[in-house]
């Protein structure tokens, strides 16, 4: 089966845009015209109130891709927890196998593919299965969101210590949401993680909720062409 084309969206913590970053992506693909698969394979939390301004992950993918939920989702949890529990908690288990297959399957067409985790890497699906071993099997670059402020450093190195372990290719870190006027520590940031990360670093600025025009607008100014093409 050929390699897909597109970008796995993980993060050093939940929490930190990699749905705001993922949407972003898709809705700048759709504005010029590139049709493009999304997909959150795994989500958990959905027992939660919504939040007042965003819709749920797989609903703002869902909205911008023009797919259905299901399509986005293929599994779906309530309890707001790892996708590990949350299949316990459910009586629901992941086979990481048909997981493996339904994705593959679903960014298998010569649409790029945008694919966003579940927490960080090491956050665990199955029994021996988590995040990292997800993207492996599908072998897409990968895109790591991080915060621009105090503390980031240390996560994201530690996320791209894990990722290069086993084998993936980091595409960039993408630092979010980038304040329209940074100051000394989020430039010393950006300017660390590059260097001791040997990574390139983008920046995501913020965007205050989810109309597709702000994302793309958004998502434009990112370096699509390099990671995507």
């Amino acid at each position: 089966m050929a390699r897909p084309r597109g970008v796995f969206v993980t993060g050093t913590d939940t929490g930190v845009g990699k749905t705001i970053l993922a949407a972003a992506i898709v809705a700048a693909l759709r504005a010029r015209g590139t049709d493009v698969t999304a997909l959150k394979p795994v989500i958990t939390g959905l027992d939660e109130a919504p939040d007042p301004i965003w819709p749920r992950d797989h609903e703002l993918l869902a909205q911008l891709s023009g797919r259905s939920l299901e399509q986005v989702s293929p599994v779906r949890y309530g309890p707001p927890a790892s996708p590990l529990l949350a299949a316990e908690l459910s009586d629901r288990p992941i086979d990481p196998g048909l997981l493996k297959a339904a994705v593959l399957e679903a960014t298998g067409s010569t649409r790029p593919a945008v694919v966003e985790g579940v927490g960080g890497l090491l956050v665990p699906i199955a029994q021996n299965y988590d995040v990292r071993a997800l993207a492996v099997d599908l072998a897409l670059p990968l895109l790591v969101a991080a915060r621009p402020s105090l503390g980031t450093v240390n996560h994201t190195l530690l996320t791209l210590e894990a990722a290069r372990a086993h084998g993936l290719e980091i595409a960039a870190v993408v630092l979010t949401p980038w304040p329209r006027a940074p100051g000394w520590l989020e430039r010393s940031n950006l300017k660390t993680i590059e260097r001791l990360g040997q990574v390139p670093v983008s920046t995501l600025r913020e965007v205050t909720g989810p109309d597709p025009d702000l994302l793309a607008a958004a998502g434009a100014a990112l370096p699509l062409e390099r990671w995507i093409g």
